[in-house]
């Protein structure tokens, strides 16, 4: 249970400094909230290759979700990451509206 957090936390990492490689811009976070990034993007990923590449037929399931080969799900977990920070950014800019 232990190492399944921290493969989480080191994928999370590694994915969220890709993304914010890719993002141009200085980003105003740290590295709680650059493995937060990596790991919602990670999951964002996953559902944009669901929505993608699986059949209709199948229902969305998180535990049986699989991708057959390694960088397939690396490269949608650096999308993810990139979509969640590039609206994070540019909410960021806007700023609140009243």
């Amino acid at each position: 249970m232990i190492a399944y957090i921290f493969s989480w936390i080191i994928v999370g990492f590694i994915v969220g400094a890709l993304a914010r490689l890719l993002v141009p811009g200085r980003q105003d976070i740290g590295m709680g909230m650059t493995i937060v990034l990596g790991i919602v993007g990670s999951l964002v990923g996953g559902f944009v290759a669901w929505l993608l590449f699986v059949p209709r037929t199948a229902d969305f399931n998180l535990a049986s979700f699989e991708i057959q080969h390694a960088w397939p799900g690396w490269i949608m977990a650096v999308f993810g990451a990139f979509l969640v920070l590039w609206a994070f950014v540019s909410a960021k800019r806007r700023g609140p509206t009243i």
